[in-house]
């Protein structure tokens, strides 16, 4: 793109100094005159497409800027979620009544989910408590069942 505005403005600079230095009708001005402001005006059009690769240039850094930081985000809360998840797990696995094994823990934007079983009312109540009490939890959603025997 940058390549094709620096020959578009070279052409139109090539054509507009064969024309000064072509043109016939005496204005008062001499032919050194017309070239110099054929030259000038060049200049400005090549300026004026040189600022405008660079706005596009820029536009396009912000864009990808803002994609990688996007993207960083995006990263950065999965790695929480999934220290959030080991975290709770970790704690689940401590408690004597509750089994990691029969507890699984999903993990969303810091929404914890319990789904599973537990062996009694107040083990399952613990799972809560071991959830939110991890650094980072917004809420918890308990759906573990109560094994019956």
């Amino acid at each position: 793109m940058r390549a094709i505005a620096f020959f578009a403005a070279m052409s139109a600079f090539a054509m507009a100094l064969g024309l000064a230095a072509c043109n016939k009708a005496d204005d008062g001005r001499t032919v050194g005159q017309k070239v110099g402001q054929t030259i000038d005006q060049g200049v400005a059009q090549v300026d004026k497409a040189a600022k405008e690769v660079k706005d596009t240039a820029k536009q396009g850094a912000g864009e990808a800027a803002q994609k990688t930081k996007d993207a960083s985000e995006q990263v950065s809360a999965s790695v929480n979620d999934m220290a959030i998840t080991a975290a709770v797990k970790a704690g689940i696995a401590k408690d004597k009544e509750l089994s990691a094994l029969r507890v699984n823990v999903d993990t969303k934007e810091g929404h914890v989910s319990l789904y599973g079983s537990a062996p009694n009312e107040g083990a399952r109540e613990r799972a809560t408590q071991i959830a939110q009490a991890e650094k980072g939890v917004t809420g918890v959603d308990n759906k573990l069942a109560i094994e019956t025997r």
